[in-house]
């Protein structure tokens, strides 16, 4: 019955990354965590132009695939893909295990790149302040 069914391939992740990241503004970008996607994702990072993916960060979803990736750098969504969330905690691109916020307050303030206001429009149940 299921060996029709394709296998999906889905972003992994690189588990013997020993290398350190700056989670200064973590707490400060990321105010209240009230709700994430369950278990997390492993973000497909192709193509993203930054070794770190810092915490605040506009994560996407690929309509198509269900691949989960950080917004691109230039801060326009893709087509074919949707807001999923906000990344948690700052995480290295090599290991991108992520837990993505779809409930809470973020600073903006503090994150890094620019949240699109199409982000904030999709993302309806994340409250974003500019303290």
């Amino acid at each position: 019955i299921y060996s029709n069914l394709k296998k999906k391939k889905m972003a992994t992740a690189n588990l013997t990354s020993k290398e350190s990241i700056d989670t200064t503004n973590d707490s400060v970008v990321i105010v209240k965590n009230l709700e994430t996607v369950a278990g997390g994702r492993t973000l497909d990072v192709t193509g993203f132009g930054d070794e770190e993916i810092s915490a605040g960060h506009v994560i996407i979803k690929e309509t198509a695939t269900g691949e989960y990736k950080p917004l691109p750098t230039t801060g326009t969504l893709p087509a074919s893909h949707t807001y999923a969330g906000i990344l948690v905690a700052s995480i290295r691109t090599v290991n991108a295990q992520s837990a993505i916020m779809v409930r809470g307050t973020v600073n903006e303030a503090y994150a890094k790149y620019t949240i699109p206001a199409g982000a904030k429009t999709a993302l309806s149940l994340i409250r974003f302040i500019n303290e």
